[in-house]
């Protein structure tokens, strides 16, 4: 059985929420599971020590995580136009895995939320593919024949799943933003299928 790992970092919920439905998506392809996984909070004064299981939601990603999976959808809130810190201090601790090729060739996505409708979603995506690109995987993205990306007025983008999360981050993941999604999950499930 081949396992995507859908990795993300959610301070408010609106990723986490997307994560399970492109999780959602990855699991409605045959021989394809899904493995939710978030990273730990860091501090801005020192390195923090969390608890090695959170007391809420996925439990927390390992380097391990990312050797094992056949495929990646990482996700991010977008602050500044960048992925979180947290997202990166982990992306940055996986120098072991470039220096050994572990990633590469395995099919990748991005997904972010924002809390304004133009709070920095695709510079966001680019920020989260770089680090993808230098350990040689292969992005996917979402086609124009996805037709929610033609008629959202929220989320959505060719790079990867977006979601407008309103100031207060309690917007509701729309219906297209939703069913896009699901497709980015069934979309990198296929590709991982169509590789192996």
């Amino acid at each position: 059985m081949s396992e995507i790992l859908v990795l993300y970092y959610s301070r408010d919920g609106s990723v986490a929420r997307m994560a399970q439905l492109i999780a959602r998506g990855v699991e409605e392809v045959a021989g394809v599971e899904a493995r939710l996984r978030t990273v730990p909070n860091v501090s801005t004064v020192c390195d923090a020590i969390a608890e090695s299981i959170p007391e809420q939601g996925a439990p927390y990603a390992s380097l391990d995580d990312l050797k094992e999976c056949t495929g990646l959808a990482l996700g991010s809130p977008a602050y500044f136009g960048n992925m979180a810190a947290p997202l990166k201090h982990f992306l940055d601790s996986s120098g072991s895995l470039w220096l050994s090729g572990a990633l590469n060739n395995k099919p990748a996505a991005v997904f972010t939320s924002s809390g304004t409708l133009h709070g920095g979603q695709e510079s966001c995506l680019l920020s989260m593919m770089v680090p993808l690109l230098h350990h040689g995987m292969l992005l996917l993205g979402l086609p124009s024949s996805e037709n929610d990306l033609n008629t959202t007025s929220s989320g959505g983008s060719p790079y990867g799943v977006s979601h407008w999360a309103g100031a207060d981050g309690q917007r509701e993941i729309s219906d297209e933003e939703a069913r896009l999604c699901r497709a980015l999950g069934r979309r990198l499930a296929q590709t991982v299928i169509r590789l192996s």
